[in-house]
């Protein structure tokens, strides 16, 4: 979802002007400062992974870990902080890596924005906070296409538990009915319902409990079985973002054996000679800008590159590590041929439906008038509570295509299981603006549909062998038939559930492009003008079984034909799963902080 009013970005903008680095201890923007220049471990990028990895490593406090990130500190950033800001710091700003797609084929050319977190805590310190797991059909997938048993569900399930845990919504009110604590762990991203029920959440339920099959209600989305519609789980605890920074990098960053560089941004890995005739990567060159001195570190153990889908491609073709062919075409020396490096790019299209509805209790006035916002703000300040402690969204539907349905007749059914959706619906009370802006009168609800299957395959290229320029983005939106099916049916869900006898009286009428078209080709032709991106971009150095041929790193995450370097972030995820990936990219650091410890211990 796109910002929800220029009004919304002020506020956050003003607040990132003015952040400090007050709560933490071994923080860094200047290499200089730093007490070494060689560590046990270092690890490329403070986002979901990379501050899993670096909490875990230190906590054996013989392990000594150098943590860098390209932006700047997340501490004080209201935008980040404040849940119901989250639209503000999308899709650019100054705590964004504020990139923009190549013109997509399928949308009419449209060049998308296309940001990432370029602050502590990466992308979940921007992200709109939904969280699902996915269910355990995709993780036994991913142990198939790795024939790896590691990445099944059976053995990964102690690392769900010990990546999050269920809390409390911020007003306390009683969710039974609603959540199954029994299906929750302990960890440190703290998870919750909203704590600020709106007019939205007894009409979802109710819709699901009365159409039945169509719409199966699921208590709990992370029990395994991903599949109906319930109340959204977003990573939000006490009113306040949940993020891996405030997780996992802030209750351990004044630990003696652990470093936080920030402002600096890694431009290549240096290859410190050959190991039994393999390349060796254990040296990381940086520098805050372009003409700015480099300066190189050093890792006796491991190079963990945590930099996301989008930065861990560009970092390996920077330095060597990619196709051959385009490397020397860029006039980059070719070290490590990986072909696969950059390639099946996957992320899930998403586009708004919106309903004008009989109500004053949407949060369109609160966007419209800035008595309404600074109230919902002050108050936010003083108790975390209120609609600025909740998420824009309320609800989530995970739906899949019937069996019998027409494109099965074409193609193979690409979901990971019976357990896992085709697509989704997430429901927010009040106007979401996309591509649309907010009107200037009304309400409305808005329900963005997203197509979490998608068999549309994408690429990251180098623009340059310049480390400062953008690489190419082409995630290859709607280009197949399945994804436009699966949108269609989005869409057709959703405005069946709409027309629910429990939104009678609510409901006035559909609004917009999308809301106008009648027949499938109207739809699918509005989608095209409709869609962006939910942030959710993977595979782009993806697993594969040890000895095979393709992918770019093996089941224990070590680059293939390279030593002493190992990525830890959705890049490696062999295939994109039914789910919003801040949840499953914890699981996966988890796992590989394990098999680090396993390894070195």
């Amino acid at each position: 979802m796109r910002p929800f009013t220029s009004q919304l970005a002020r506020i956050a903008l003003a607040a990132i002007a003015v952040s400090t680095n007050t709560a933490y201890g071994a923080l860094y923007n200047d290499a200089s400062q730093l007490p070494n220049l060689k560590y046990d471990f270092v690890v490329i990028g403070a986002g979901a992974a990379g501050n899993v990895i670096a909490a875990r490593l230190t906590e054996n406090p013989k392990f000594s870990v150098l943590l860098i990130e390209a932006g700047i500190s997340d501490q004080d950033v209201l935008g980040i902080e404040v849940p119901f800001l989250a639209p503000a710091n999308l899709p650019n700003s100054s705590v964004t890596w504020n990139y923009t797609t190549t013109p997509q084929t399928s949308l009419n050319n449209r060049a998308l924005a296309y940001s990432r977190g370029r602050v502590l805590g990466g992308s979940t310190s921007i992200n709109l906070m939904t969280y699902t797991r996915g269910s355990d059909d995709e993780y036994d997938r991913w142990a198939e296409l790795t024939g790896d048993d590691s990445w099944a569900w059976k053995n990964l399930e102690p690392f769900y538990l010990k990546s999050s845990r269920l809390v409390p919504p911020v007003d306390h009110h009683s969710t039974k009915g609603l959540v199954d604590p029994a299906v929750h762990g302990f960890g440190p991203v703290e998870v919750s319902l909203p704590g600020l029920p709106t007019e939205l959440d007894g009409r979802v339920v109710n819709t699901s409990k009365a159409l039945g099959a169509e719409f199966p209600f699921n208590i709990d989305i992370q029990s395994g079985d991903s599949v109906g519609v319930g109340i959204a789980q977003s990573t939000i605890g006490g009113g306040i973002r949940s993020s891996s920074s405030r997780a996992y990098l802030q209750p351990n960053v004044n630990r003696r054996n652990l470093h936080v560089l920030i402002e600096n941004t890694v431009t290549r890995l240096v290859r410190s000679g050959p190991s039994h005739g393999v390349p060796v990567f254990k040296q990381v060159e940086f520098a805050p800008g372009p003409s700015a001195k480099r300066t190189i570190v050093t890792a006796d153990k491991e190079v963990i590159l945590s930099a996301g889908s989008i930065g861990t491609p560009q970092i390996l073709m920077l330095s060597g590590i990619g196709d051959s062919l385009e490397l020397k075409r860029l006039g980059i020396k070719p070290i490590v041929n990986l072909p696969d490096v950059g390639q099946n790019l996957q992320d899930h299209p998403i586009m708004s439906n919106y309903w004008v509805v009989n109500s004053n209790n949407t949060f369109d006035d609160v966007l419209r008038n800035t008595s309404i916002l600074n109230a919902d703000l002050a108050q936010w300040n003083t108790s975390k509570t209120g609609l600025f402690g909740n998420a824009p969204a309320n609800a989530v539907a995970l739906l899949r295509i019937p069996d019998d349905a027409s494109i099965f007749k074409r193609v193979r059914d690409p979901a990971a299981g019976r357990r896992s959706a085709h697509f989704e619906m997430i429901f927010a009370d009040g106007f979401a603006a996309t591509v649309i802006p907010q009107p200037a009168t009304g309400h409305f609800v808005t329900i963005n549909t997203a197509v979490v299957s998608p068999t549309s395959v994408g690429s990251v290229r180098l623009a340059s062998a310049d480390p400062f320029a953008f690489p190419l983005i082409d995630p290859n939106f709607f280009s197949t038939s399945f994804d436009q099916f699966a949108m269609l049916s989005a869409v057709k869900a959703a405005r069946a559930f709409m027309a629910a006898p429990p939104w009678r009286g609510f409901v006035v009428s559909r609004f917009g492009p999308v809301g106008t078209a009648e027949t499938d080709e109207e739809i699918i032709a509005a989608a095209r003008d409709a869609i962006v991106t939910i942030w959710h971009p993977t595979s782009t150095a993806r697993m594969s079984p040890k000895h095979a041929p393709w992918g770019v790193v093996d089941p224990q995450l070590l680059v293939k034909g390279a030593s002493g370097l190992r990525i830890v972030d959705a890049s490696v995820m062999p295939i994109i799963p039914s789910a919003h990936t801040s949840g499953p990219t914890y699981i996966l650091a988890e796992r590989a902080a394990e098999f680090i410890k396993e390894t070195w211990c």
